[in-house]
């Protein structure tokens, strides 16, 4: 018997043998759908549920809140399998580089900038892309290799689509209620409202994980035997063939990613 499959927020990476679910669908096998309602399936619905950088954009109770929904449409000795930035490491690197940029060493404080964005930007920036785009758009790229050590397959998704996507226009509810904000606000009124659609548009980063927080929330939301895994690693069979978390080649796909499975008893 085949497995039941659930991929949520799966933007472009999802495979057409899963249910993939998504609020702007990348193909026709990608349903349309906004996480932050309940599930449309039923108790014990599924074999697999999976996320990948999903869960650090919604806040820390509405995290918990699709945990706790992903339980319940996950049958008994299913497994939830979670990608997230890995927080542990992204501050491990972080004092590294800046251990090593106080003694002098050059390569370390091209890299310290990095590290700076990989902690913060995400969480407050105020427009798409936000400073770490504009990072990536200089030529060349300082310490391009080790921000592919980062990023993997995802440097050259965002490289791709910053340079080929226009500018997106803004829908006619936005541009009146912009004109709206303007008449109550002035200028500053429009400032906030801009920065309001921005902030809940679901770009930013709204909490991060480690191996303890991500065991613990898990586990709070039902599941037992919280384990963290490689990007190829899974209780799930045949994972790897999927290439979900990982690249045609079997590299990740994000290497800054914390992977970690649980399972419904």
């Amino acid at each position: 018997m085949s497995l039941r499959c659930l991929n949520l927020g799966c933007g472009e990476r999802f495979h057409a043998d899963w249910v993939n679910l998504d609020i702007r669908p990348a193909g026709p096998a990608v349903q349309q759908w906004d996480l932050a309602r309940e599930l449309p399936f039923p108790d014990g619905s599924f074999d697999v549920v999976y996320h990948s950088h999903l869960l650090e954009h919604l806040s820390k109770s509405n995290g918990a809140r699709l945990l706790r929904e992903c339980f319940r449409v996950l049958r008994s000795g299913g497994v939830i399998r979670v990608a997230v930035p890995d927080l542990e490491r992204i501050a491990r690197l972080y004092l590294e580089v800046l251990d090593k940029s106080l003694a002098g060493d050059r390569a370390s404080q091209g890299r310290y900038d990095w590290m700076v964005l990989e902690m913060y930007d995400q969480a407050v920036r105020d427009a798409p892309g936000g400073e770490m785009l504009a990072y990536l758009r200089r030529d060349p790229i300082p310490e391009q290799a080790f921000i592919a050590s980062r990023l993997g397959g995802e440097l050259r998704r965002i490289l791709a689509s910053s340079s080929s996507q226009p500018a997106a226009r803004r829908p006619l509810w936005n541009l009146l209620t912009r004109k709206l904000a303007r008449l109550a606000l002035g200028r500053r009124g429009i400032q906030a409202h801009d920065l309001g659609v921005f902030r809940l548009s679901g770009e930013t980063h709204r909490w991060m994980y480690d191996r303890y927080s991500l065991a613990r929330v898990l586990t709070e939301a039902g599941f037992q035997m919280p384990c963290a895994k490689g990007a190829a690693e899974s209780a799930i069979p045949s994972w790897a063939g999927f290439q979900l978390d990982t690249e045609p080649d079997g590299s990740a796909y994000k290497p800054d990613s914390l992977y970690m499975e649980a399972t419904r008893v």
